[in-house]
């Protein structure tokens, strides 16, 4: 599993519902929501995505619509491990309305999620392997009964050399997090879809750069990470050998093996 969320859907009543009857988001009332969600950071409009490739759009970079009844907003910036601490002018902004908040990595396998309803937080977890449990506020919510009862052990293939440690977690985060998107908002992004899920690549979400003022530069934090980069040596490969134990390759056989693959 590969995939990664940071985003946030405000709408008044069953979003799922609400995200299959929109059409072409308006340009106009989604640069208007953004400068009410962003205010006072510099926003400057760029090149749009859709609700299944945009999800999780660069740093710096915004995807968003906004429609009667339903608004998206896509930010990196609202991957919290406390997704309780969402700024206050958002949470503010669901005031007679739903908002849910939908984060994970595939690469550390987090998830996070949150449900609030009219301004009043119900439900927040997040989770992740190497942290456990970090936040559980509310009661779980009906998709995830399952999970928590034991039906969905994690099927993790351990580590060479860690065959007797089993998974941090009764199940894995990002099993419970496309169930989540799918019980939340109509769709998930990997596995395999059934009969009703939403048209997620049939939903157009603007595109927007964005920068806070008052925080880092974008030309030092790309001057801090090419010099990071730099001080890294080169990158090692490795193979599995028949007794399980990892063994490096030089990059002539990485060709070999990415050729024979083709």
């Amino acid at each position: 599993m590969g995939a990664k969320t940071g985003f946030l859907v405000y709408a008044d009543g069953d979003a799922r519902d609400l995200l299959r009857q929109v059409g072409a988001a308006d340009l106009e009332r989604t640069s208007a929501m953004m400068r009410r969600f962003y205010p006072g950071w510099e926003i400057e409009e760029t090149e749009g995505s859709d609700l299944g490739d945009g999800v999780y759009p660069p740093e710096g970079t915004v995807h968003a619509a906004s429609w009667p009844g339903v608004e998206v907003v896509c930010d990196q910036g609202v991957m919290l491990d406390f997704p309780s601490r969402l700024p206050e002018h958002l949470v503010a902004a669901s005031a007679g309305r739903r908002l849910v908040l939908h984060a994970m990595h595939s690469v550390v396998d987090w998830l996070a999620f949150a449900v609030w309803e009219d301004g009043r937080l119900v439900r927040s977890l997040s989770l992740s392997p190497d942290s456990g449990i970090i936040e559980n506020i509310g009661e779980p919510l009906p998709f995830e009964l399952s999970y928590w009862a034991g039906d969905h052990p994690a099927d993790v293939i351990p580590w060479p050399g860690d065959e007797d440690t089993p998974y941090p977690l009764a199940f894995h985060p990002l099993e419970l997090g496309e169930d989540a998107l799918r019980a939340l908002f109509g769709f998930v992004l990997e596995g395999r879809p059934e009969p009703g899920d939403l048209a997620k690549h049939e939903i157009h979400l603007h595109g927007f750069r964005v920068r806070d003022p008052n925080g880092p530069d974008p030309a030092e934090k790309e001057e801090e990470l090419r010099r990071a980069m730099e001080s890294m040596g080169p990158p090692r490969f490795f193979r599995m050998g028949p007794d399980g134990t990892l063994i490096e390759v030089d990059d002539l056989v990485v060709d070999r093996l990415l050729y024979e693959q083709e």
